[in-house]
């Protein structure tokens, strides 16, 4: 039941996916354009159009890939020695959806003048990152992001939304439930591993146009993938857009007063192909240590995660966003939250199908989310910032103690959690904050060799840019001038 069209031609896992695989498929589906797609500094996918003239040529972009030049896409290249090689990945390759003739897409890889990987790609510190997971801990590292997005439209005056109860709202009441099903189709056709789609919070008019706002939650799968399928399902979800005639964005602020994009991720670590997150019923002491890693550098994660100066117009109190570092079970104003994962439950299917037998083994499928992030999150980077930090926890000496005191069993901002309050740390509350928490943690970064240390001062020195520490204040009451800075944002990543 795979929708991937290569899938279902080649019969094959994506991963066992050959170089004659893909010229067999491009010759029997008559394919006439070949385009490499590869992830700048932006967090947007470029695009490099190879027209198919012989076999021949085909089979040498295939194993030759192409040059490109470095510096126009990322920042910490130079441009006197800019070269830099792009190498398909075969198992990435998805037809293209939008195309007007036959065209097969394929992500790439960076490799540099020496032919080894590029240590400061994106991609390359997220795969270094999942090698030292597995090396140190034995376990893999699995996670699942969860794209929100607005859809941004004219005034349609018949069935309209209700302000902020747009969740899981159906159509006609819900204007772009189609759009996001077609997202989700496309996705699915190109390698997406999706778990749903839905209709969010977020509803609102203003100033004569209709904001809606959409999340798809993608299945628990390998770093990369759970990275790259985002990647896509953004630049599906712009191109709709385009058609629709309709803005589509992932700003983590749209407006005051209304629910912000985030881009939570869920995570979880395999034992043998077995979740090791749940244990005789409850969260393991292997989940534990790994959220209080995680909580450890919780702040300075928000350097990838949280990039741009509206990142931290969102992270404020009572928008179900965090902005004190502790966890918590079923709890949105947490940094990390434990969600409901059918543990210690009977089994619901029976009770309600009227005795219906399961026929396998019930699997885990508990996870824990990190809710920081945002949809201008340096995606890689942020998802190898968890790792780092899930290993870091793994190894922790006290971990057990701290993941006991950061954590929350209601909401924190009750009266009862008052004192409790008094003694967390907070998130930063601006890039400049960000950068200076990133600094300090460096060393954590940059161990096994995950983050170069260029690439930490490139991040730090770009957040450093944005000259906006107390951001928040000097915009306060000003809405003029916070939806002229939300704006700038409006196309972010």
């Amino acid at each position: 039941m795979n929708p991937n069209d290569l899938v279902q031609f080649l019969k094959k896992d994506p991963k066992d996916f050959t170089k004659d695989d893909i010229i067999r498929f491009c010759e029997e589906n008559k394919i006439e354009m070949v385009n490499f797609r590869y992830v700048a500094a932006d967090g947007r996918l470029k695009t490099l159009n190879f027209v198919l003239s012989s076999k021949e040529y085909l089979d040498t972009i295939l194993s030759d890939g192409e040059r490109v030049d470095g510096s126009s896409l990322f920042p910490f290249i130079e441009a006197g020695s800019s070269d830099l090689y792009v190498i398909p990945r075969y198992s990435t390759a998805f037809m293209d959806p939008f195309a007007e003739v036959p065209t097969l897409d394929i992500l790439c890889s960076f490799y540099d003048n020496t032919g080894k990987p590029l240590a400061s790609s994106p991609e390359y510190i997220l795969r270094q990152a999942a090698i030292a997971f597995k090396r140190e801990t034995g376990m893999d590292y699995k996670c699942l992001g969860e794209l929100e997005y607005y859809v941004i439209s004219d005034v349609d005056e018949i069935y309209p939304g209700v302000d902020q109860k747009g969740y899981h709202e159906s159509a006609p009441y819900c204007k772009f439930a189609e759009m996001r099903t077609q997202a989700l189709l496309m996705v699915a056709r190109a390698g997406g591993k999706i778990k749903y789609g839905h209709s969010e919070v977020g509803c609102f008019t203003k100033d004569g146009k209709y904001y809606e706002q959409h999340e798809i939650e993608f299945l628990p799968c390998d770093p990369i993938l759970a990275v790259e399928q985002l990647i896509i399902a953004k630049w599906v979800l712009r191109m709709l857009g385009s058609q629709y005639g309709v803005e589509v964005s992932f700003a983590p602020k749209i407006t005051v007063g209304k629910a912000g994009s985030g881009m939570h991720f869920h995570m979880l670590a395999e034992k043998n192909g077995r979740n090791v997150m749940v244990k005789d019923g409850k969260l393991s002491d292997t989940a534990k240590k790994m959220i209080a890693g995680i909580l450890d550098i919780g702040d300075a994660i928000t350097a990838f995660g949280n990039p741009i100066p509206t990142s931290y117009l969102r992270l404020v109190p009572h928008q179900e966003a965090p902005t004190y570092i502790c966890w918590g079970d079923r709890n949105r104003s947490v940094v990390v939250r434990v969600p409901l994962g059918w543990t210690g439950s009977t089994d619901m299917a029976i009770e309600a199908n009227f005795g219906l037998k399961r026929r396998v083994e019930k699997a885990s499928k508990q996870t824990f989310e990190y809710r920081v992030a945002d949809g201008a999150a340096d995606v890689y980077e942020t998802v190898a910032s968890l790792i780092i930090g899930a290993m870091h926890g793994l190894s922790m000496p006290n971990a057990l103690e701290m993941a006991d005191k950061l954590y929350a069993s209601g909401n924190i901002f009750d009266k009862e959690y008052a004192s409790f309050l008094k003694k967390l740390r907070q998130l930063p509350t601006s890039c400049s904050e960000s950068a200076d928490v990133l600094l300090k943690n460096r060393k954590l970064f940059e161990k096994d060799g995950i983050f170069p240390p260029g690439v930490i001062d490139a991040q730090a020195k770009k957040l450093k840019a944005f000259k906006d520490a107390g951001l928040s204040d000097k915009l306060l009451g000003n809405e003029k001038e916070f939806a002229k800075l939300v704006q700038k944002y409006i196309h972010i990543g």
